[in-house]
């Protein structure tokens, strides 16, 4: 039933643009424990998920589960502070919804953050990398199913899935503040188990540098409307490792906090060159 998303795509739109009547020019999603981008922010409305028709809700703790609106450098920005995961008992449309949505109100560029654990052994704990390139061979693409021709083509092409330019942006803000930026492969995942070591050593054979939970599904659909995307993981936990110690998902939101103040000057001096 293709019909009915349009129109839900439709309604959803019309609630959230009844709230807040002006068009973004950029949206931001924020991963896992990177909720404090939206102090940068002067916030003019904030919409609960839980009153947005049609809208999953955040199960997970260091997603709060709101949409923002508001100003950041003088650019309207729309931020989804909480994402929805394929192991939370979604569906891969369910999980790029919010994405469609963004698209309707008229977005044209979605930048992108996750929490995501490093294969490449050159990485540390804290390190942001500019995700150049995915694996989404792991999870289920959400473009399974009757296509909507109205929100995009059958067959997009994924030849760039991350925007060339915004990359370069972000290399020029990086080189300014003194970043050291590692840029690499995103492996998506179903999670919500951590990988065994069998897991990450395939994961680094097939040429991935992190790992992560979410960002590839919301990719596809993004491009399958035509948005630009950038997209950078936090590394919060390191998969390759000589000892046996255990990742806990309180380790990742800890790391992703240190972390945070880069990222988040990034995404705002970003915003500003848009």
């Amino acid at each position: 039933m293709a019909e009915p998303l349009l129109q839900q795509l439709q309604e959803t739109a019309a609630y959230i643009q009844s709230q807040y009547a002006h068009q973004p020019l950029v949206a931001v999603v924020l991963g896992s424990g990177l909720g404090n981008f939206v102090n940068e922010i002067d916030i003019e409305k904030e919409i609960p998920y839980s009153d947005i028709p049609y809208f999953p809700q955040s199960t997970v703790q260091g997603h709060s589960g709101k949409m923002i609106f508001g100003k950041l450098n003088g650019k309207t920005v729309l931020v989804m502070a909480g994402r929805f995961h394929f192991y939370e008992g979604y569906t891969p449309q369910q999980v790029s919804y919010p994405v469609r949505v963004i698209k309707q109100l008229g977005v044209q560029t979605l930048l992108l953050s996750n929490a995501a654990g490093a294969v490449n052994a050159s990485y540390k704990v804290g390190d942001l990398m500019i995700i150049t390139d995915h694996i989404s061979f792991f999870t289920v693409n959400p473009l399974i199913g009757k296509n909507e021709d109205a929100l995009g083509t059958r067959f997009p092409d994924m030849s760039e899935p991350y925007n060339k330019k915004l990359i370069a942006k972000a290399k020029e803000i990086g080189a300014q503040y003194g970043y050291h930026l590692h840029q690499g492969v995103y492996v998506a995942v179903t999670g919500p188990t951590f990988e065994t070591h069998a897991e990450y050593r395939l994961i680094k054979a097939i040429g991935g540098d992190v790992v992560g939970m979410s960002t590839v599904q919301e990719v596809i659909v993004a491009r399958h409307s035509g948005m630009d995307v950038f997209a950078v993981s936090v590394v919060t936990d390191l998969g390759i490792r000589e000892d046996d110690n255990i990742i806990t998902h309180e380790e990742v939101l800890a790391a992703a906090s240190e972390a945070e103040p880069k990222l988040t000057n990034l995404f705002k001096e970003m915003v500003k060159m848009l």
